[in-house]
């Protein structure tokens, strides 16, 4: 068992990356899409509201807290099913100690980032683009930073990061390949094992529908 955590910054080809290196090694790759499926079964029908509220994650909220503890679970559900690759979420925080988990951080500079949005036709003007750059960077900061005692911004939270600026995701691709595969015959001793984290059984056999309804 490995897991590849993947926290990006929007417009650094992060969900790219990921998809791609999913792909390669026949890893599930799990997104807010992935998860949310999830949550719907158990009645939180608004979680992609609440987790894109802006300030949100900054405030205190009971439902937040609540909701938080739920989807921390849903991880752990998540990584005992299978080799999988988690795309944002905080997961990087929550299995940080673990020995089977690579966290992973993609980032590029700023005006790269809002000029891919450009390009990729994902934003109307450069304007706009740096505004949803802006946004997406305080989202995930205050919902990090909020709930975790790790910072969504902190390279020393992060076993590898990679900035394509100046690493192509092409090249990218290869070094998470190379390194999984490499965490997967090392087997390593140091660090807490996935396998003794407690699951819900219930909460495993939703995850266990979600995950293999989906594609590999």
């Amino acid at each position: 068992m490995s897991v590849i955590t993947v926290s990006r910054e929007l417009g650094s080809q992060g969900d790219l990356i990921a998809a791609q290196v999913a792909n390669r090694l026949g890893y599930q790759l799990v997104d807010k899409t992935t998860i949310e499926k999830v949550f719907i079964q158990f009645g939180y029908i608004d979680f992609k509201e609440t987790y894109e509220t802006v300030g949100f994650w900054a405030n205190f909220d009971p439902h937040r807290t609540e909701m938080v503890g739920f989807l921390n679970r849903v991880i752990a559900a998540m990584v005992h099913h299978n080799h999988l690759i988690l795309v944002g979420r905080g997961g990087f925080a929550l299995l940080k100690n673990y020995a089977e988990v690579l966290n992973v951080r993609i980032q590029a500079p700023f005006k790269q980032r809002a000029q891919h949005l450009l390009v990729s036709q994902q934003a109307a003007s450069l304007a706009l683009a740096e505004e949803l750059v802006r946004e997406s960077d305080r989202l995930r900061r205050d919902f990090v930073n909020a709930m975790y005692a790790e910072r969504w911004d902190s390279v020393t939270a992060f076993d590898l990061v990679i900035d394509t600026g100046k690493i192509s995701p092409a090249l990218a691709v290869d070094w998470l390949e190379a390194a999984a595969r490499q965490i997967e015959l090392a087997q390593p001793k140091t660090g807490l094992s996935l396998q003794a984290m407690e699951i819900d059984p219930v909460l495993a056999d939703s995850v266990a529908s979600v995950l293999d309804g989906q594609p590999v």
